[in-house]
């Protein structure tokens, strides 16, 4: 809607008040249409970095795996595991029962 609005010659406080949109926002997506990018090519840029965003999965090594499968085939529970070995497992208990 942005570049519609730009390609009209629209001024950016009437974009930002019809979209509900910040000034820097408006005023970021034209800059990037200046440089002869598209509306297209700044929703990739947008979607690369917003894969960057967030919480990152966590992976246990398969050393830790197979010690954790060690003391389950024994019948301990995730708890006594994470309580008794502390160190030897680089997650929460809670990461450790979500996995």
């Amino acid at each position: 809607m942005i570049e519609a609005y730009y390609q009209e010659g629209t001024k950016v406080t009437d974009i930002m008040k019809a979209l509900g949109r910040s000034k820097q926002t408006v005023y970021h997506v034209i800059n990037f249409l200046k440089d002869g990018h598209s509306a297209y090519d700044y929703y990739e840029h947008y979607k690369a970095n917003k894969k960057r965003c967030g919480r990152r999965k966590t992976n246990l090594s398969q050393v830790e795996k197979d010690f954790i499968q060690t003391r389950l085939d024994r019948s301990w529970s995730l708890d006594v595991i994470k309580g008794t070995y502390p160190d030897r497992i680089s997650c929460s208990m809670r990461t450790l029962y979500r996995l």
